[in-house]
């Protein structure tokens, strides 16, 4: 229903999460369900889930079932998060792992889609001291915020989208680069592409600036450490529709020079927000863990950087030796599927 948002809650709402929904439902059209019955198509959602001190909410895991075993139950809708934790841990793996199957399952996310409540609250004390307020009010401010983000949100589209593809690998026997050629010869004719490896020469990680500094930096479009980060990828980013990250699972982990790039990032966001700019993913594992390396893009670029999370943003295949990948069965047919949902997220609709 259009102008209507969907409070779909985990578990009972009381105490602070319930001031934090009332003041996300004030002066708008609201529905609200403890339970996913069915699919959703093109709603605008809000999940909340309340957790323990142990970060467990039955509730909550029985929302996760559901989504990962209807895998288009959310086709077309628009989703924020808010987890409220009795303690201060569990409430950002519980917020990017709730997103990751809404997100397989169909539901798009604006950029810094969380709102989390730890503990004593004492995650919102920035936003508190800038806005001359208590720490529960922060709170019920930012729940309000996210409501408005989630109804309002609507992806730009272009004539001719502009892709900027990033990876730490070797062509020669990288399984992620391979998938990616096949993606890209499907793309190529309706985008503009750009490909930039971060795998040869040094790629300094992030050390920390004082925020004056990174601000100072990131508002001339620089870095403090300058190299490839500066010379190449802060302008490609800059001009991007939508990135793609491609990544082979190491060690259950983003490769360390996409990390570091993705921690680099800061500099450019705090003066230029990526609001606008979707992220997507290519990432294979040699045995397992495909899920783990695609809810920490989902944490770094969606929910920290804000970059825009499309509908299903990541190929999650597993294989092992090289030039496998292409030959799993039914590969072609995901290769497609993805590669048109890029453009069905980035191309303007005629």
């Amino acid at each position: 229903m259009e102008g209507e948002l969907l409070i779909l809650h985990a578990g009972r709402p009381g105490g602070r999460l319930g001031a934090a929904l009332s003041a996300a439902r004030e002066g708008r059209r609201v529905q609200v369900r403890s339970r996913l019955e069915g699919p959703l198509e093109n709603r605008r959602v809000l999940f909340a889930a309340p957790l323990d001190g142990s970060g467990v909410n039955r509730e909550f895991y029985s929302l996760l079932a559901h989504l990962r075993t209807h895998p288009d139950c959310l086709r077309g809708c628009v989703g924020g998060v808010l987890i409220d934790g009795a303690g201060d841990l569990y409430t950002k793996s519980a917020g990017r792992e709730l997103a990751l199957a809404a997100n397989l399952a169909g539901c798009a996310f604006p950029g810094r889609p969380l709102v989390e409540a730890a503990g004593d609250l004492q995650n919102f004390t920035v936003q508190a001291k800038n806005a001359g307020c208590s720490l529960e009010e922060a709170y019920r401010r930012a729940a309000a915020n996210l409501a408005a983000r989630v109804l309002d949100f609507a992806p730009p589209r272009r004539q001719r989208p502009k892709i900027l593809v990033l990876h730490a690998s070797s062509r020669r026997t990288s399984n992620t680069l391979a998938l990616w050629s096949r993606c890209r010869e499907r793309l190529e004719g309706a985008c503009e592409i750009t490909e930039i490896g971060l795998r040869n020469g040094a790629l300094a990680d992030c050390a920390g600036c004082p925020y004056t500094a990174c601000l100072h930096f990131g508002e001339r479009g620089d870095c403090f450490y300058g190299g490839v980060m500066v010379e190449e990828v802060y302008p490609a980013i800059r001009a991007a529709d939508g990135v793609v990250l491609l990544c082979p699972n190491y060690n259950d982990a983003l490769p360390a020079n996409l990390s570091a790039a993705i921690n680099r990032l800061t500099a450019l966001y705090r003066a230029a927000p990526f609001a606008d700019t979707a992220v997507f993913a290519v990432v294979v594992s040699g045995y397992s863990g495909g899920d783990i390396v695609a809810s920490q893009v989902v944490s770094a670029m969606n929910m920290n950087k804000g970059f825009w999370l499309p509908p299903r943003f990541a190929l999650l295949e597993t294989a092992n030796d090289a030039g496998t990948a292409v030959k799993l069965p039914g590969i072609e047919e995901r290769l497609e599927s993805f590669s048109r949902n890029i453009l069905r997220q980035l191309l303007e609709k005629h």
